[in-house]
């Protein structure tokens, strides 16, 4: 009875929210009331049954049909918004020397970022004195601990040579499917061939190359209208998501790791603030910028998903910043693989310095930054070749400084809420490698940018 009470409330809920789409409310004022909504019921669940009662279990396994089930939606338009996105801006382009550039930068910048993400997140790691040494495990701790002991091997089998590898395609079609964690970037690459392919044709047989273009307009607009539809349910997904996360979190176990959630979350915020200086130093306004993409932010926060978050990003950029398709698509596919600022920069520096004292290394050594500066840089384009994110991104740093890998499992307490976090700064780290490429390039559509008339991504259709 208690679950069918919690499951009408909730959809109670979702019909506020659907009477805020029916009125026209704005696409950001319905994500930050689900996201409100969300904290609210789940705080209230979790006061009145408890983060680990089968009421609240129960409830977020149907809640789960929308959050998840949402999520799922936005990973099967990944593929083909991507490929239909860089062939289409290839073929308005004509020009591979165009490519190039957007693809240097764009990775030079996701790159650059990520180094001085790791640099803060050593200096928050020093200002808030982390140390491994001294922390008891629970059972959960250590079996984590022994799971990741045992999967160092496979994390040492990374190298760059054969994650660059990994990249190429060799079955487009299995890769379509996104069955390697190197799928996106291979789907990228294929699309670029494709592309290329056809603007080669372009003047020994128009008339074929007119009929592909018209194809890859009319698809172009059939992916983008697919788009639309999934992203009109962002507000239930993102309320459906922040339910589950604050009903089953343990605030026990995040009060025991306070210090270590403290640094994380001040760390993020001020790569955050990085990234508001970067755009600000291309010349651009950054409060309208961040109200701009605030949505994006929220749902990466809420799902916990780089990959999820392709597609609302890849519209952001293009209908609220007023990037060009295609460098929006390479920012935002790059960026869910390579370069991670949170989950590649931020955590793993974190991590080695926290840990570094439990075998008497001291983290604030010269000899012990810049190496682990240069490791985790490199680093951060291996997490693309393994799942598991910020998890493998650790164990990759922490093997190559040579510390114990295991005393990692000491945070899986508190994993969820910091990678919510680590999430977002992801996605905000992409978005910013695609806005001031744009803005290097001249491409950028000031108009778009400086347009304070609100945009609504679930109702915007393709052109």
């Amino acid at each position: 009875m208690s679950i069918l009470i919690n499951l009408a409330v909730a959809l109670a809920a979702c019909a506020f929210l659907y009477r805020q789409q029916s009125r026209h409310a704005s696409f950001t004022v319905r994500v930050f009331t689900a996201l409100g909504l969300g904290i609210v019921l789940g705080a209230a669940l979790q006061a009145l049954f408890g983060a680990d009662s089968p009421v609240v279990a129960g409830t977020n396994g149907y809640l789960d049909i929308i959050g998840t089930g949402y999520v799922k939606l936005l990973q099967m338009i990944i593929m083909p918004l991507i490929m239909v996105s860089i062939v289409a801006a290839i073929l308005k382009l004509k020009d591979a020397n165009s490519l190039g550039k957007i693809s240097a930068l764009t990775i030079g910048t996701l790159m650059a970022t990520t180094l001085v993400a790791a640099a803060i997140g050593i200096l928050m790691a020093k200002l808030f004195d982390l140390s491994a040494i001294g922390l008891t495990s629970s059972a959960a701790e250590v079996a984590r601990g022994q799971y990741l002991q045992g999967t160092l091997a496979s994390a040492k089998a990374i190298s760059l040579p054969s994650m660059l590898i990994s990249f190429i395609p060799s079955n487009p079609f299995l890769d379509m499917t996104g069955a390697r964690k190197t799928s996106t970037i291979a789907v990228v690459v294929f699309s670029i061939f494709i592309g290329i392919s056809a603007t080669g044709i372009a003047g020994k047989k128009p008339e074929l190359f007119a009929s592909f273009e018209q194809f890859v307009k009319v698809a172009h607009a059939i992916v983008m209208r697919m788009v639309t539809l999934v992203l009109r349910l962002t507000p239930y997904g993102v309320f459906a998501l922040m339910v589950q996360v604050v009903s089953s979190s343990s605030y026990a176990d995040i009060l025991k790791l306070i210090s270590f959630v403290l640094a994380s979350y001040s760390a993020l915020l001020l790569m955050f603030g990085v990234h508001l200086g970067l755009i600000a130093g291309a010349g651009l306004n950054p409060l309208r910028y961040l109200k701009k993409i605030f949505p994006v932010l929220a749902f990466a926060f809420t799902s916990r998903t780089s990959a999820g978050s392709i597609p609302m990003s890849v519209q952001t950029q293009t209908q609220r910043l007023g990037t060009p398709e295609g460098i929006a698509n390479f920012a935002a596919s790059f960026g869910s693989t390579i370069g991670q600022n949170g989950c590649a920069g931020i955590y793993p520096a974190m991590l080695a310095v926290m840990i570094a004292p439990t075998v008497g290394v001291d983290p604030f050594t010269v000899a012990f930054i810049v190496p682990l500066l240069l490791i985790v840089m490199i680093g951060s384009v291996g997490v693309a070749g393994v799942g598991g994110g910020a998890t493998f991104a650790a164990l990759i740093v922490l093997s190559a400084m040579d510390l114990p890998v295991a005393l990692a499992g000491l945070l899986i307490s508190i994993e969820p809420l910091i990678d919510m976090g680590r999430t977002a700064l992801n996605v905000s780290g992409s978005i910013t490698a695609g806005t001031l490429t744009s803005r290097v390039l001249g491409e950028t559509d000031l108009a778009v940018f400086n347009s304070d008339a609100e945009v609504n991504l679930d109702e915007v259709e393709a052109a």
